[in-house]
């Protein structure tokens, strides 16, 4: 269990010092990083997305349906609930409010839930895998990106709400990495194969997607003080324990396979995501409190993973 815990999170802050290590010796230049971000949110992780959700078999898919749906539902109750209570308190705006319940709800997926199911379940971990890191992109993120797009300050004349509200559902449900994981499902869903060399052309730059993410991650930090404030601890809290025991209740509650349900709460109980660090970043929004979330619950995953490993797959 300690050597599975290792292998999946010293990885994590291997790059992450590195990418705040390169920005804190200006090594490269952590205040320009919109090339970075546009390489890992328009390609890098679209292409991953794609070949890991199109090429899952139709019948794996199916079976991983109850996954979709609990761990979608379960992320966004946790976004709206975030969302809510910013937005009633009136600390920050919409779009920042946004983007940290998509920080909170959305786990980090590509980065620890890969290594840690390919330890725990072996080779038949990466179609959960990818039917988790699809779920909180098609049902959480553009929800985020839509609240975002309607948030922003329009130039030029004011358009009709209606108009607005399609222009902002289009551009959210248009993003590589929205589109990608549902092209990816649809794809498999209709029997297609995407072939040998097609999947290895997508996978080769679709590899980088999680190093690359967080080395970004770690630049952004290093332009940033690190914040401890009750925002951060709460959303720690929030992300690495509430997250994964609420997902425990909902298994409990539904009449779900035994796998599916130790599935599901291992993977909610990964440690918060970079998505919305990356889209403050596309959108010029402030990415501070964001970072702190994210260094904050990687570190104390370290023990709330470690105690779901011991409980749900002890040997």
């Amino acid at each position: 269990m300690a050597n599975t815990i290792l292998l999946a999170l010293a990885p994590i802050f291997f790059v992450l010092a590195l990418g705040y290590g390169a920005g804190r010796l200006r090594m490269v230049d952590n205040q320009q990083v919109d090339s970075l971000n546009a390489l890992v949110m328009n390609f890098a992780l679209p292409a991953s997305l794609f070949a890991a959700t199109a090429s899952a078999p139709r019948s794996q898919l199916f079976a991983q349906a109850p996954l979709f749906l609990i761990l979608g539902a379960v992320m966004l109750v946790l976004f709206l609930a975030w969302y809510f209570l910013q937005v009633r308190l009136g600390k920050g705006g919409k779009a920042e409010a946004s983007l940290q319940g998509l920080t909170i709800a959305f786990p980090n997926l590509a980065g620890v839930g890969l290594p840690i199911l390919a330890d725990v379940l072996g080779p038949s971990g990466t179609v959960p895998l990818a039917v988790a890191l699809a779920s909180g992109s098609i049902i959480v993120s553009p929800l985020s990106l839509i609240i975002v797009e309607l948030s922003r300050k329009q130039d030029g004349a004011a358009e009709a709400p209606t108009a607005r509200m399609l222009g902002s559902l289009r551009r959210a449900l248009t993003k590589p990495v929205v589109l990608a994981p549902a092209l990816g499902i649809l794809f498999s869903l209709c029997g297609f194969k995407s072939g040998a060399v097609a999947e290895a052309c997508l996978m080769l730059i679709g590899h980088s997607a999680p190093g690359v993410a967080l080395f970004l991650t770690g630049l952004i930090l290093s332009a940033q003080p690190f914040r401890l404030d009750w925002k951060v601890v709460s959303a720690t809290w929030i992300a690495d324990i509430i997250r994964p025991l609420l997902t425990a209740a909902v298994v409990f509650l539904l009449p779900v396979s035994t796998e599916t349900g130790k599935v599901a709460i291992l993977l909610a109980a990964m440690p918060s995501g970079f998505f919305g660090i990356l889209f403050a970043v596309n959108y010029r929004l402030d990415s501070a409190t964001m970072g702190s979330m994210v260094a904050a619950s990687t570190v104390l995953s370290i023990v709330t993973m470690a105690i779901a490993i011991a409980v749900l797959f002890p040997h």
